[in-house]
């Protein structure tokens, strides 16, 4: 079920319109839209990382760290064979530590043929492939890409709807429904929650999700991501209100009652 067109409760558009999805150049083959890349990165699965940060979101997380990232129409536009001439300079660095590229955002699946194109041509370079999602797409456009993804990231915000909803202005069901779409499929995926103090810390909302992640078999461990305020001054720039100015980041207490909670479940955590 497409979701390209969805608003935000406000009457924002948070999607970007097909068109704007992929384009291609007779001269220079596919391309697509990026924000950035990071060459060694170290925290978006297994390894040292080439990270690419595609461009656009259609979510509106309260505490993104990459608002800049919003704009399908933002970043610099970039061809395959370009990224993958970069890539290649770091192969050395990504085999020696069990790494590979990330494809990140923003959200990837709202350019799905350029990001299946890419991690295509990775694996066929012999390089492992993840892919970090909120998982808001159609299932068409997702499937595209997880046939040349070998990890799965799969961000969840929320468990609790209404909750989902606040944090981000989109549904939950989506990402629901990509989780149990990798479970059917065998995907290794590790599971992201962010942990905000006063919102998304809820035992009943960490229970509940801890219980659902438990009955994916696919699921390799949960990383609960304590919340920071490090991306706040992209929001000042960008003129956005930034509502979480005041939120302090989790007590090493709140993190570990967290993470009890999903190993209560038989859940593995970092």
């Amino acid at each position: 079920m497409p979701h390209r067109d969805q608003r935000s409760p406000s009457g924002e558009t948070i999607s970007a319109p097909a068109s704007l999805l992929a384009v291609s150049s007779p001269n220079s083959g596919l391309t697509g839209r990026i924000h950035s890349v990071e060459t060694c990165g170290s925290v978006d699965g297994p390894g040292l990382r080439f990270v690419v940060f595609m461009q656009g979101c259609p979510l509106r997380c309260l505490y993104c760290h990459n608002p800049d990232c919003r704009d399908v129409t933002g970043g610099q536009v970039t061809t395959v064979e370009a990224l993958i001439a970069e890539i290649q300079r770091y192969r050395s660095y990504m085999q020696a530590s069990g790494g590979g590229v990330t494809v990140s955002g923003g959200e990837p699946l709202l350019q799905p043929e350029f990001v299946a194109e890419l991690m295509r041509q990775c694996q066929a370079l012999g390089i492992h492939t993840a892919l970090d999602t909120s998982g808001f797409s159609d299932l068409t456009s997702a499937q595209r890409v997880l046939q040349y993804t070998d990890l799965v990231l799969l961000d969840i915000k929320s468990y609790d709807p209404k909750r989902f909803i606040q944090v981000t202005q989109v549904s939950r069901e989506p990402t629901l429904c990509l989780a149990r779409y990798l479970h059917q499929i065998g995907k290794p995926t590790w599971i992201r929650f962010v942990l905000v103090p006063g919102l998304t810390d809820d035992v009943e909302n960490v229970a509940a999700l801890a219980q659902f992640v438990a009955h994916l078999t696919n699921i390799e461990r949960v990383e609960v991501l304590p919340f920071h305020q490090m991306g706040a001054y992209k929001w000042e720039e960008l003129g956005y209100d930034y509502l979480l100015k005041e939120t302090q980041p989790p007590s090493p207490e709140l993190v570990e009652r967290v993470r009890l909670q999903f190993r209560e479940y038989g859940v593995s955590v970092r």
